[in-house]
């Protein structure tokens, strides 16, 4: 069994980021929220295995 593990690097502006981090902070959806995160994460440089086990 062969596993490929994808990088995929998110490019957001400050303005982007800023806006996604207090949609995170008001958003009551627990999904909403994770997916808001892992975007985040992602452009910060995180792969994809460290954003799942964040």
């Amino acid at each position: 069994m062969e596993i490929i593990i994808l990088a995929m690097k998110i490019f957001i502006t400050s303005e982007q980021k800023i806006k996604l981090e207090r949609l995170h902070d008001t958003t009551r959806d627990g999904q909403v929220r994770d997916r808001i995160k892992a975007i985040l994460l992602a452009s910060e440089g995180w792969s994809s295995v460290m954003i799942v086990k964040a």
